[in-house]
């Protein structure tokens, strides 16, 4: 991502999220990475912990499990420069401070940090992050809008402007009517700051891809999904991780999703301008019976109708020509323009719009 974002909104940009789906083998890490690099994904996403100690107390049912799923900072060197290598983007998760500043002081090629929605206003992590150069996301999923307020303001009150919010929260089985995406919309509006989607939604699920890339339908072209390399076996972060199938799925549906969005340009493309032909299309201005050459143009003798051959002359100018003569003869549901009336130009006189004598 960097400090100016990779990602656009024409182009889907995915997150692969491993999260601690790899139980701590180090092997079916790297067999992840390969697997998301060979979809062409655009970013891999690593929940970095040094320091259980530093993200939850000894007695939470997960403390141990956790201490055994951890990487050292060399195994961590050798996962991001190999992510690198596949042509992928970093984004890791900090659980902890040590995490950050891990990856300030060596300077990792890590594209992004992000802070969990669960830590949001943790000020010693939103403190660590300021010293990071690059884009920090923060996941704002199951947060107040004054919670989210607090995090950006403390980044932006230090200088720190390059920030992603991370829509979505996890919640087991997904009740669609609390994704609530029109929502999203409404915090990226609100905060002037781009808007990722992270869905969770069930593996299982029916709808799992089209509600993957239906925030891409609204202009979101930032995803974050959940990637396994056993898709529905029991493993830790099973429950939302999809495999190479379904991800690739996605990302084919999620390109398609952007392109109909488009980009919000009101100008008239080429194919609109040809479909929008007057004549061929919209109605054109025809004799509604035979006008005879000196004769006046009125309701009484135009009509509008489609034809076979373009007019010159758009609906709206009817009243222009209502009043001038015929310079010829026009038969019944012939194309009326200004080649076949008499039409002069009448100037305007200087006095009937200024003071000037």
């Amino acid at each position: 991502m960097g400090t100016t974002s990779v990602y656009s909104i024409k182009e889907p940009y995915i997150i692969a999220e491993t999260a601690y789906n790899h139980e701590g083998d180090v092997n079916y890490l790297y067999r992840m990475i390969d697997e998301i690099a060979d979809l062409e994904l655009n970013a891999v996403k690593f929940h970095l912990l040094l320091n259980p100690q530093s993200y939850m107390q000894k007695k939470h049912p997960l403390f141990s499990k956790t201490a055994e799923w951890i990487f050292s900072q060399k195994e961590w060197d050798k996962i991001i420069g190999h992510s690198n290598k596949k042509g992928l983007h970093v984004v890791a998760l900090c659980d902890d401070v040590e995490s950050i500043e891990y990856i300030v002081r060596n300077n990792k090629a890590v594209s992004a940090i992000e802070i969990h929605a669960s830590g949001l206003n943790d000020y010693f992590l939103l403190d660590s992050a300021l010293k990071f150069e690059e884009q920090v996301i923060l996941g704002v999923g199951g947060s107040t809008l004054d919670e989210i307020q607090y995090a950006i303001n403390f980044l932006r009150g230090k200088g720190k402007n390059n920030i992603l919010l991370m829509y979505g929260f996890q919640a087991y089985p997904t009740n669609y009517s609390d994704i609530n995406l029109s929502k999203a919309l409404k915090i990226r509006d609100l905060f002037n700051l781009p808007v990722g989607y992270a869905d969770h939604t069930a593996f299982n699920d029916p709808h799992n891809e089209i509600i993957s890339v239906m925030a891409a339908a609204m202009g979101i072209s930032v995803l974050e999904k959940h990637y396994t390399l056993d898709y529905g076996k029991e493993r830790i972060d099973y429950h939302a991780a999809v495999g190479k199938g379904k991800m690739s799925r996605i990302k084919e549906l999620m390109k398609l999703a952007l392109t109909v969005y488009g980009s919000g340009n009101i100008s008239m493309t080429e194919p609109e301008l040809k479909y929008g032909n007057t004549g061929t299309m919209k109605k054109a201005i025809v004799a509604r019976k035979d006008i005879t050459r000196g004769e006046k143009l009125s309701l009484n003798n135009l009509w509008f109708k489609r034809t076979e051959e373009e007019s010159s002359i758009k609906q709206s100018q009817l009243w222009q020509l209502i009043g001038l003569e015929a310079n010829q003869n026009i038969s019944e549901d012939e194309v009326v323009d200004f080649t076949k009336v008499k039409y002069e130009f009448k100037g305007l006189d200087p006095e009937s719009f200024t003071h000037v004598k």
